[in-house]
């Protein structure tokens, strides 16, 4: 639905948002607005009680409920300008921008730390596989599951 926003402005990443949600017909809302802007701004990987949090401390004037924060991550994530990760034995997700560069993730199966990385080596790699099998890769997420240096 929407294209790369890794190299986009975080005003143009809203801009995008606008227009996305312009183009469903839906109702353009502040709260979607202000999660976005959460995780665009955000290093870590956020989890939907994070952003609740996050909202409340530093939009004290706004209302949210929680309900409403997983709606708009859910409309965000499958608008792709957010991405998710599911972690624990409760599948729980934790949430980051893909206005962030391409990169993949370590994940502790015992405290949930995510680890991003990047391999050209990897990349490559990949890349070869798809040419080999007349396979053109359009998207792709890489996650490998264990226990960090403090966990192991």
């Amino acid at each position: 639905m929407s294209s790369d926003i890794s190299n986009m402005s975080n005003e143009d990443i809203i801009e995008e948002l606008r227009k996305i949600v312009k183009s469903k017909g839906l109702k353009y809302t502040q709260q979607r607005e202000i999660i976005l802007s959460i995780l665009i701004s955000e290093k870590d990987h956020l989890t939907a009680e994070d952003i609740y949090n996050n909202f409340k401390t530093s939009y004290p004037d706004q209302t949210i409920g929680i309900a409403t924060v997983y709606r708009a991550l859910a409309f965000l994530e499958e608008i792709k300008l957010i991405s998710s990760i599911s972690i624990g034995s409760s599948e729980s997700k934790k949430y980051e921008s893909n206005a962030k560069e391409h990169h993949d993730h370590l994940i502790c199966t015992s405290c949930n730390k995510i680890i991003e990385f990047l391999d050209d080596d990897i990349e490559k790699r990949q890349e070869y596989i798809a040419t080999k099998n007349r396979f053109k890769i359009t998207y792709h997420s890489m996650q490998l599951y264990g226990l960090c240096s403090d966990c192991q």
